[in-house]
């Protein structure tokens, strides 16, 4: 797969499910990096809290991570410098326990369950089954690039 032509006004970045390393978020995460170098990252940005999670789990710093995608990496090879790079040096067992957390983690206070709620009934009133955070962004991008939820 060729990095460089991420195009983020044309398709959505990989969903946050998805895992590299045993990481969800940083598949979607380098998606949004790559667009971004390349000025295509539409509505999409790098570093936002979301990616901020894996940051700060990973022990990785969002500027020096940009500057490795810049350099033309592939993700394999991203994966490798942030093992090298990390400041946490999470075993697999505590990337696993963290993922499953991420991948089913809710909204934690009354402020991000209003906007939770209010993103939820923007996008698929009517699905009963939207629960985590990675539910209502798998459903913004499938609506955002003309799917009905």
């Amino acid at each position: 797969m060729t990095y460089y032509s991420m195009d983020l006004t044309q398709r959505p970045p990989r969903s946050a499910r998805v895992r590299l390393g045993g990481y969800v978020i940083l598949p979607r995460m380098l998606d949004k990096g790559r667009a971004t170098l390349k000025g295509t990252n539409g509505e999409f940005h790098y570093n936002c809290p979301l990616d901020q999670h894996f940051l700060l789990f990973a022990g990785i710093d969002a500027g020096a991570l940009s500057l490795e995608l810049a350099t033309g990496k592939g993700d394999k090879e991203i994966l490798d410098w942030i093992t090298e790079t990390s400041t946490t040096h999470p075993s697999l067992v505590q990337i696993l326990a963290w993922s499953a957390y991420q991948d089913s983690r809710p909204p934690s206070d009354l402020g991000s369950h209003q906007y939770f709620n209010d993103y939820h009934a923007k996008l698929a009133p009517k699905r009963e089954d939207v629960s985590s955070w990675f539910d209502v962004l798998d459903i913004d991008d499938y609506v955002t690039y003309g799917g009905m939820p």
